[in-house]
């Protein structure tokens, strides 16, 4: 079938990638910045004060505006990440490491420049997020396939499958194809090449349904996707630094807490007040994993932890369950580099040894350190089947294959969320 109109990718008119592009919002939420803080106090020419809070306070304000903007740009490309609630966080976050430099380095600042350009940030996080919203839903048009339904139910908006090749006047960020699809015909096959040609993106169903579920499917890896799979040495490393010294910031202050909790298990029940545990970590090698126990020591159960009115939970057990409090013992692994605090939760040795029987490329979770909390925790909750665990595996695959500090990041602010809610507790 010929081409009837022309094609075009959807805001790819000059000025939408303008006003859409990251430098615009960036320059014009800038000016609005110092228009509301500098201009106030210093006057238009701000720059002649001979005000040394100026430069310190204004820079900072900049730079902590740069960072917030940014990272929530970041964060919303991320699945599942588009949400209002991790502006304030993010904002406050990106203003409070600046200021906490200025206070070690007892430089001069301006209390007032802070506020000011810390409302303003928020503000215009804010509006871009809601004036935005309609502009950043990304429209797939999807060639027909046995598969293509299935993905239109499941994400709506996102996806109109195509009954011919052509868009029909229709704009969209990119077309998504099965390429080994019986019905990818040559006629098929012209079409996507005039969709490039077009500069409008061609992307295999596959790489579209890890995005919109954050899932790497498992049942047929290749060595090429082994290879997509290796994590960033250069993040690992950072990482690694990241999380030694955060674990020597933390520790002291939670020590005082562990106390009280290992007094109050004790004061229950008889045992020891921690729970050491062989568990499956980092390149395979076997760790003792430490938690705060929560269950009675002179109780049987099952193989696998019911998470319903399990008896053999103590009282304090379940509050320090709920809250996974029972997991805070565990910053003495991440000091010695057994463990982070995101990544792959770590299984037990021998449920380890049952689900690589069962469950296809399980030991490839072990590429990265795990962690206290981790993609498929937030995603998922807790999973001890082994219909469950391939779930979880593709979940932790998604994590491994995207191993970034932005991926990270959200899963911090999913796992306070999930403290609060209990979600996957167990």
């Amino acid at each position: 079938m010929a081409q009837n109109t022309p094609l075009t990718r959807r805001h790819s008119r000059w000025f939408e990638r303008i006003l859409l592009s990251y430098l615009f919002q960036f320059l014009s939420g800038g000016m609005v910045l110092i228009i509301s803080s500098a201009i106030p106090i210093w006057g238009i020419q701000f720059w002649k004060a001979n005000d040394p809070n100026l430069i310190t306070s204004l820079s900072a304000s900049i730079i902590s505006f740069l960072i917030a903007t940014f990272s929530l740009r970041k964060l919303f490309r991320l699945p599942a990440s588009e949400s209002v609630s991790y502006i304030f966080p993010v904002t406050i976050i990106c203003f409070a490491i600046p200021i906490l430099f200025i206070l070690i380095f007892r430089a001069s600042y301006s209390l007032q420049i802070f506020v000011i350009s810390f409302i303003v940030t928020l503000l215009w996080c804010f509006a871009g997020f809601f004036l935005g919203r309609r502009y950043r839903l990304i429209r797939y048009a999807i060639l027909p396939s046995s598969s293509s339904i299935d993905l239109v139910k499941s994400h709506g908006a996102l996806f109109s499958i195509l009954k011919t090749p052509d868009l029909e006047g229709q704009r969209f960020n990119a077309i998504v194809a099965d390429f080994d699809s019986p019905m990818l015909t040559p006629e098929w096959e012209k079409f996507l090449a005039q969709c490039t040609l077009a500069r409008i993106p061609v992307y295999s169903e596959k790489k579209i349904r890890e995005f919109v579920t954050g899932r790497v499917k498992i049942k047929h890896l290749s060595e090429n996707v082994f290879g997509s799979l290796l994590p960033s040495e250069i993040y690992e490393s950072i990482k690694r630094w990241i999380d030694f010294l955060s674990a020597l910031f933390l520790i002291p202050i939670f020590l005082p807490f562990f106390i009280i909790i290992a007094i109050l298990i004790k004061l229950e029940s008889k045992g020891p007040a921690l729970f050491i545990q062989p568990r499956m970590g980092f390149r395979g090698k076997v760790f003792p994993m430490l938690k705060f126990r929560s269950m009675y020591t002179n109780k049987e159960g099952g193989r696998f932890t019911n998470p319903n009115d399990d008896p053999r939970i103590t009282r304090i057990g379940k509050i320090i369950r709920k809250f996974r409090i029972d997991e805070l013992p565990q910053l003495f692994n991440i000091l010695i580099g057994q463990m982070s605090f995101i990544g792959p939760r770590p299984e037990s040795f021998e449920l380890s040894q049952w689900y690589e029987k069962d469950v296809p490329f399980f030991a490839y979770r072990h590429v990265v350190r795990p962690g206290i909390s981790g993609w498929a925790q937030v995603e998922q909750g807790y999973a001890a089947e082994v219909d469950g665990m391939k779930i979880k595996l593709e979940y932790d695959f998604y994590y491994i294959k995207n191993f970034s500090f932005w991926l990270d990041l959200l899963i911090t602010f999913k796992t306070i969320k999930t403290i609060f809610t209990g979600f996957g507790a167990r």
